[in-house]
């Protein structure tokens, strides 16, 4: 027998290592006589595997002995130990208002497994936990725990106190959990936008922006929510699609004077459509667009009079639609909305003249083909107006209410809902309604309160972002975005605004730090009062100071002398302009120059493209002129199995802590561990949204089960192997230097997926080594050198050599992910590794990639995948044979294997004769030249033909499984053995040197 390759199929046995049986060696040698009875026991000869390493991962008590080490220890040790450049992974804040769910764990695992292999390649991590601590959503819970007491009653301090109890109540119990998730940082130090210095660095950045002119205070439409009663910026919206308004058509009647430029002689209405009936008391002018073709058009009804109507031509047939039955139309006349401009019409709700406006904005795809303006509620009215010298007017008060303004009719009521109706009412009434309807369109909502928001004008501050985006966008030119298309995404959202709101009403925040003049309402907003101010601010102890102190002590001297009384502003900071000057922390902490990106990734959920991406990158560019990030990635929302956004409406939500420790029938909701969450994460393409369930959760535990039995088989082969018994690669038997080749193949796809932020590829590359090499091919095929050779033979020492290289590789490879995992397996290996001393404590201290260039042998590859292709056709012949009952085990077989021996395949099938029956674990195989008329089948034989694609060519072949006649070893169960109870000749000569029982 050829004694550099040796190979055994011992399945009873494999089944007692793996299912942790307690069959005894003597019962397993008793067995394998096959008759029931001992023929004298040979177990104590074998070398079968021992490792005290279980099968099961009892992960709830387990994995809290390695978190420590692999978490806080750690990220000491590697900061002050690591030769490497520095590496910033910035933490893009959560909400402190409320507890953890399963996408709050899968941000925080994506990070730690960047971390983890950052570190495992010597780099020196920068990871400082944050949290947001400001705003309307915290502010709103905390004054929710009051209970019959009146809210309007507390003073601006006392609401600042209970949100800030609230905030810091759900720092620690998030805090609490995330490092339960072995999510290893600088939890010591993790930054909070409520802790006095990060407010005063705010304020820094704020001040920047006022020096470069970013800054500036108007009275113009913002969106409005008035279950809030603050602005909200557009990154706090959240579309409903299935929101329904009544829209409306309205006449508008045009002046006498207007009239008769017309060359009428009948009074005539604008015809305008408007979603917003509660928006036309603010009614300002009406817009037209001056290419447009518009009629005149005479109106008959039966017993009415006849009166005329202003619309766009391409909107005629539409309008006429909406008429009563029996309305007839006659168009007087074609008009271009130049002809238009300057008519002047009466406003019918304000009884107020206004006049006609030409606008570009304006389309015939809708509505009348004239546009209702009310520059205190839109936008583009907005703009148009200001264009006109138009006022803003917006008789709206902060709950949403109409103001007396409005009229009497109207003061008090909600715009929304009994206000809108009042105004329709009223228009019937007036004769002015032509036609209304439920229209069901896509409207903003308040993102915390998801209730509808309005658009109303109030003097508010804004960052310009105007001057301010092109530069952002060519920042993001020098950055790399994962997936690609985010950048697309994140661009046409910065492209798509012109300004920021960064204003808002309420108490629980970063106050703007401007001072107004007492008499005459100015803002005092220069470089030189801010400056006072922080200084303030920081002398004592945070903005709480603000609301504190006296204006005085805001005073800058200068401003002192000149008798003029001012009052401190009420307005407070958007929470993503606290959280989107968060790279300002990092000036201190990173080895990098001011110029250039501090961080080297941000890496949030995809709805950050319209929050804390933009507002960093806006702020960082308004005040460095760089992006605050090299890279960028992101990833999707969690589904529940069926689908759906996890959402709290919907109730299908889902802890981590449901997972990790499981539910109160652990039957039905078993205690999976950390381990198994962060695989599940790790092993999905998370730059799309990703499912989490009950049959999900299962499937990834057969996963862990399969990877512990993995290390468990390594582990328990590699049972009294050191270093020193290692064989040099160049005496290593082919197999085993064609498995070191794929080992190196699968460790650089490993690091080309992590290096990628690809890290399903990398557990996909895992598994399938996993199964496919190790597990279906080379466990099957060294276990006889394994079990059944001597202890200190060169072909069991070269399997163990392999299996040593494999482990620690296969280690490192598991350690991003399931970091519990990798640490108990590396505790479990310390002696094949040998002794490294008492400063090596983790795996995460090992060298990420442990293979050897020289293992890259594409020659040998090519060869061992023809012969693993010949493997997989003998395997259906010995299945076909085994089906019929002609063998039981495949080592009962032996093959016989015809193929062209001129071809490459055939050169290689002969070359490997000795081998083959290794390589597919039967007991003979022998190549045959394959003649013209075929191989020769006799009777009680199966044969299997199919071409093997192999060497760029397919070559027939054809196998042919016959049962040995030779007898079975009773120490190897192999077929070699000429008499039954007889050692074979490998085993006799293993016996000589074996002690006797």
């Amino acid at each position: 027998m050829n004694q550099s390759f040796v190979a055994l199929r011992l399945a009873p046995i494999k089944r007692s290592f793996v299912l942790g049986s307690k069959l005894t060696a003597r019962s397993l040698a008793s067995n394998a006589t096959g008759e029931g009875k001992p023929a004298g026991s040979y177990s104590h000869t074998l070398q079968l595997p021992k490792t005290t390493f279980p099968l099961r991962a009892d992960a709830v008590r387990r994995e809290k002995q390695f978190r420590e080490r692999c978490t806080d220890t750690l990220y000491k040790w590697q900061l002050e130990n690591n030769a490497g450049p520095q590496f910033i992974l910035h933490d893009g804040p959560p909400y402190a208002n409320g507890e953890l769910h399963v996408g709050h764990f899968m941000n925080k695992v994506l990070k730690d497994i960047v971390n983890r292999y950052q570190v495992m390649q010597g780099r020196r991590v920068l990871y400082i936990p944050g949290f947001d601590t400001h705003g309307l959503p915290i502010e709103q819970k905390a004054l929710a725990t009051l209970r019959g007491r009146d809210q309007e009653s507390l003073n601006p301090m006392e609401i600042r106190r209970l949100a800030r109890n609230f905030a810091m109540k759900a720092v620690a119990n998030q805090t609490k959990s995330f490092k339960e998730y072995a999510i290893m940082g600088d939890w010591s130090n993790r930054y909070l936008t409520l802790d006095p210095e990060y407010e005063a660095s705010q304020l820094e950045v704020f001040k920047e922006m006022v020096v470069r002119g970013y800054i500036y205070r108007q009275n113009k439409p913002v969106y409005w929510s008035p279950s809030s009663r603050t602005a909200l910026a557009e990154a706090e919206l959240e579309y409903n699609a299935n929101h329904v308004s009544t829209s409306v058509y309205v006449k508008f009647p045009l002046t006498a004077e207007s009239v008769a430029r017309l060359g009428s002689t009948t009074a005539v209405e604008a015809l305008i459509w408007t979603t917003t009936p509660w928006t036309l008391p603010a009614n300002c002018a009406i817009a037209v667009h001056r290419d447009m073709d518009y009629v005149l058009v005479r109106v008959s009804q039966e017993n009415k009079p006849d009166y005329q109507l202003l619309v766009g031509k391409d909107r005629l047939a539409a309008v006429v639609e909406l008429l009563p039955r029996g309305s007839t139309t006659d168009v007087i006349r074609t008009l271009k909305g130049s002809d238009l401009e300057g008519l002047t019409y009466t406003s019918v709700l304000r009884n107020k003249v206004c006049e006609v406006l030409l606008a570009d904005y304006v389309t015939s795809d809708s509505g009348t083909g004239l546009v209702h303006t009310a520059p205190g509620h839109g936008k583009e009215d907005y703009e148009l107006g200001l264009a006109h010298g138009i006022d803003v007017y917006s008789p709206v008060d902060d709950c949403g209410r109409f103001t007396s303004h409005a009229g009497a009719a109207l003061e008090g009521k909600e715009v929304l809902s009994e206000g809108n109706a009042v105004v329709i009412e009223t228009l019937t009434a007036m004769n002015a309604l032509l036609f209304k309807a439920d229209f069901t369109h896509s409207y903003p909502y308040d993102w915390r309160t998801n209730k509808p928001i309005i658009q109303r004008a109030t003097p508010q501050w804004f960052a310009d972002v105007k001057d301010l985006k092109n530069a952002a966008c060519e920042s993001l030119k020098h950055v790399n975005v994962v997936p690609e298309s985010g950048r697309r995404r994140l661009e046409s959202f910065v492209r798509g605004r012109s300004e920021w709101c960064i204003s808002r009403q309420r108490v629980w925040g970063v106050p703007i730090p401007v001072l107004y003049n007492a008499q005459n309402g100015e803002p005092l907003l220069t470089a030189e009062s801010i400056d006072h101010i922080i200084g303030v601010i920081r002398a004592n102890g945070g903005t709480d100071a603000w609301w504190t102190f006296p204006v005085e002590a805001f005073v800058h001297p200068q401003y002192c002398a000149n008798g003029e009384v001012y009052v401190k502003g009420t307005d407070t900071m958007d929470v993503w302009f606290d959280s989107g000057t968060s790279w300002k922390l990092l000036e201190k902490r990173a080895d990098k120059g001011e110029q250039g990106a501090f961080a080297d990734l941000y890496l949030e959920g995809s709805d950050q493209h319209r929050g804390w991406f933009q507002s960093s990158l806006l702020t960082s560019n308004a005040v460095r002129g760089v992006a605050p990030y090299k890279a960028l990635v992101t990833h999707g929302f969690t589904l529940d199995e069926q689908g759906r956004k996890m959402a709290k409406s919907i109730g299908n939500t889902l802890a981590p802590s449901q997972v990790i420790d499981g539910g109160k029938d652990k039957k039905a909701e078993p205690a999976y561990g950390v381990d198994l969450l962060r695989l599940v994460v790790g092993s999905t393409d998370y730059t799309q949204d990703v499912s989490f369930g009950p049959t999900i959760f299962a499937s990834f535990g057969d996963t862990i089960r399969k990877i512990r039995s993995t290390v468990r088989f390594m582990l328990g082969n590699l049972n009294g192997f050191t270093p020193e018994m290692a064989v040099p690669y160049e005496q290593l038997p082919e197999i085993d230097r064609y498995m070191l080749h794929e080992l190196y193949h699968f460790k650089k796809a490993a690091t080309t997926a992590f290096g990628k932020y690809e890290f399903f590829r990398a557990t996909q590359a895992l598994n399938h080594f996993t199964n496919t090499t190790l597990s279906a091919f080379y466990f099957d095929v060294c276990k006889d050198r394994l079990y059944a050779s001597s202890s200190s033979s060169l072909e069991r020492r070269s399997a163990q050599t392999v299996l040593r290289h494999i482990l620690i590789n296969y280690t490192t490879t598991l350690a991003p992910v399931t970091c519990h995992l990798a640490e108990e397996t590396w505790e479990f290996s310390k002696v094949m590794r040998g002794e490294f001393g008492s400063e090596v404590f983790s795996v995460f201290q090992e060298k990420w990639d442990q293979t050897d260039e020289t293992w890259n042998n594409l020659k040998l590859a090519e060869d061992w995948v023809a012969l693993r292709k010949v493997r997989g056709l003998a395997n259906r012949a010995i299945e076909a044979a085994r089906k019929n009952k002609l063998v039981g085990s495949s080592l009962e077989a032996e093959l016989d294997i015809y193929v062209p021996l001129e071809s490459r395949l055939g050169h290689l099938l002969k070359s490997h004769e000795k081998d083959l029956c290794q390589v597919c674990i039967t007991s003979r195989a022998s190549v045959h030249d394959l003649s013209g008329a075929g191989a020769p089948v006799t009777d009680g034989a199966f044969e299997q033909t199919d071409v093997v694609a192999a060497f760029d060519n397919d070559t027939k072949t054809t196998i042919v499984c016959r049962r040995s006649p030779l007898c079975k070893c009773p120490r190897c169960w192999n077929f070699h053995s000429v008499a039954t109870d007889t050692l074979c000749g490998r085993c006799d000569d293993v016996m000589t040197s074996v002690p006797q029982q």
